[in-house]
């Protein structure tokens, strides 16, 4: 092999090897028996982190300039009206990221 067909397969490799040894440590360390406070952060950090997300996407929306942050806001509630309705994370996110796309262009 030469060096340039080489470099892409040990990168892969090695991210393989990474993603395995990511996906068997947890068993290997704890056996069959989850302690409860990992159970207890697997049930309360994807919360923690939605929020965390909400914040970081809406640090920098002016609500003292035009246009005061109403395609932020009106994306926002259709997200959270869509995930209501049909608890479909994908489609919740993509109809308010259309939604806001839209907006941006009409404000």
């Amino acid at each position: 092999m030469t060096a340039g067909v080489l470099t892409p397969v040990i990168l892969i490799s090695a991210m393989a090897l990474t993603t395995m040894a990511l996906r068997f440590l947890p068993f290997l360390l704890f056996g069959k028996h989850t302690p409860t406070y990992i159970s207890y952060l697997g049930k309360v950090l994807p919360q923690a982190l939605i929020a965390l997300l909400v914040v970081y996407c809406l640090k920098d929306v002016s609500v003292t300039t035009h246009p005061f942050g109403t395609p932020e806001l009106i994306a926002a509630v259709s997200v959270v009206a869509m995930q209501a309705r049909k608890r479909n994370a994908v489609l919740s996110i993509l109809l308010g990221t259309g939604i806001y796309m839209v907006l941006i262009r009409l404000f």
